[in-house]
């Protein structure tokens, strides 16, 4: 794994905590000599993470739809700076240049960008792992919600056993070395 495409808010939330789980999350990329492709906003926690990666010179790939390069959310910063058309574009290529992903928490765009990787895995367009970064506990309802569907038969289990979900940088980067892709071929759940 060389480069990570890590979803996050484009807010930072309401509790500053958020803010600093962005930045140990940086720190571990870092001491990982990792480098980060984002959504290249300057604004939220993408800002946040950007940002430090920066100061540590590392490379931060952003990508984003001209419409939001019109509103001045662009990270002027960004080692490479991206400009595609629509977020379709975005998204696809966040995916493509991405060798592992972390969805941080975030809003509705991060909820979309992590269904849509685990829906690219579990449909075998990809194969790379995928892992929530549980800061303060943000995303306990959300997968409480996903093992409901498990057991509900809606859910592959097998897609819930390759979701790294954990509040620690290290493990995050350590499972995502450790990961082996696991398709099922069947698409009814028993």
């Amino acid at each position: 794994m060389k480069k990570i495409t890590v979803y996050c808010g484009s807010n930072k939330g309401k509790n500053p905590e958020y803010a600093q789980g962005a930045k140990e999350l940086a720190q571990e990329m870092i001491k990982r000599n990792l480098s980060l492709v984002y959504g290249a906003g300057n604004v939220g926690l993408m800002g946040v993470i950007a940002d430090e990666m920066l100061k540590a010179g590392r490379d931060v790939i952003g990508i984003i739809p001209q419409k939001l390069v019109d509103i001045e959310v662009a990270h002027r910063g960004c080692t490479e700076l991206i400009v595609v058309e629509t977020m379709r574009d975005r998204k696809w290529l966040m995916a493509e240049k991405g060798d592992g992903f972390i969805a941080m928490p975030g809003g509705i765009g991060t909820f979309e960008e992590l269904f849509e990787i685990m829906t690219l895995n579990q449909l075998a367009y990809i194969s790379k792992p995928l892992a929530l970064y549980n800061y303060n506990g943000y995303y306990d309802k959300l997968i409480d919600f996903l093992e409901h569907s498990a057991a509900e038969g809606f859910l592959h289990q097998a897609q819930m056993d390759l979701l790294i979900v954990s509040s620690d940088p290290g493990e995050i980067f350590d499972r995502m070395l450790a990961f082996e892709p696991k398709h099922s071929e069947k698409w009814e759940v028993k």
